[in-house]
């Protein structure tokens, strides 16, 4: 058993461990926490959502028996939860995790979140209420290539920068504007400190092969929906939420929807919900390889031994 987190110069302070969906990420922190007496931390952004324990794949109950799991389904689906929120919380669960000496253990596929808690995050200004109600009224009559125009008229920058399809990244510098009459690209490059830093930490990145994803992403799905998938989002389907909160963007969510609704078939649903996630598991690999220096791509089979080796267990 290690002794408290940080207690000793050198000594790893937290193990982060991302990979693409479906590649065994969640079992190899439950491993290290069970050898460690550590605890897992969600560190993914749909697994945040006490809505769809399913269709997001949260650690199931016997799971969570094994070693303690915390930020798992903690947030209600009618929230907007973002990169700053996870931080803000976070820094919180560290405290008390450093006062028991449990080694923190962060698993999850959402590289903005892992970005926002070691390099540190934009500080980007609250939206009023007022002004964010105001614009979705606005923005509703509105396609997407409207506001995209739009914004290429006050701020051009962040038109450039932004697809034309992009609804959600377009709307949030619409919004952004609105509200300070500055550009988000402005705010982007005012950073504040993450509350993990980037000292102390064991980054595994696990790198199966592509194939091997794919046929696992695409049994999940059909296990998940065996499992009550469907009913999960009929359920969330009745609570009527805003289509633009992330929740409703989940992978699969749309889908079956679609099917709820009598749009397409469950087999076309599947279908799409194994496509979305494949394409998600791409760019997650693509988003790793550009954007998170620092971290060792390992092997799925590889990487219990390697992090045994570095934490000395």
């Amino acid at each position: 058993m290690r002794g408290p987190v940080g207690q000793a110069e050198g000594q790893v302070r937290a193990v982060l461990i991302a990979g693409p969906t479906a590649s065994g990420k969640s079992a190899l922190a439950i491993e290290i926490a069970r050898r460690t007496g550590g605890t897992v931390v969600n560190a993914d952004s749909m697994q945040v959502y006490a809505d769809l324990r399913i269709l997001t794949a949260r650690p199931g109950e016997a799971e969570e028996a094994m070693v303690p799991h915390r930020l798992y389904g903690h947030v209600d689906g009618a929230v907007n939860y973002s990169a700053m929120r996870y931080a803000e919380d976070l820094a919180k669960l560290l405290e008390d995790l450093q006062a028991r000496g449990s080694l923190p253990i962060l698993v999850g596929g959402t590289g903005l979140y892992f970005k926002a808690v070691t390099e540190g995050f934009s500080a980007m200004p609250a939206v009023p209420e007022g002004v964010r109600a105001a614009f979705r009224a606005h923005a509703d009559g509105l396609d997407t290539a409207a506001l995209h125009a739009e914004l290429a008229a006050c701020d051009p920058l962040m038109a450039e920068r932004l697809r034309p399809t992009d609804r959600m990244r377009v709307m949030r510098a619409l919004e952004i504007f609105r509200a300070t009459g500055r550009s988000l690209a402005s705010f982007q490059g005012e950073r504040e400190p993450g509350p993990l830093g980037e000292e102390g930490l064991l980054r595994l990145f696990i790198h199966p092969e592509r194939e091997t994803v794919r046929r696992q992403i695409d049994r999940r799905f059909e296990s998940m929906i065996a499992a009550g998938a469907l009913d999960e989002v009929a359920r969330l389907k009745a609570r009527g939420l805003d289509p633009l909160l992330p929740i409703m963007r989940a992978h699969g969510v749309p889908g079956l929807i679609a099917h709820l609704g009598g749009e397409i078939t469950l087999e076309e649903a599947i279908r799409r919900g194994q496509a979305d996630t494949r394409a998600y598991a791409k760019r997650q690999v693509t988003w790793f390889r550009h954007q998170m220096t620092g971290w060792r791509a390992v092997a799925p089979a590889a990487a219990l031994e390697i992090a045994c080796e570095e934490l000395a267990i």
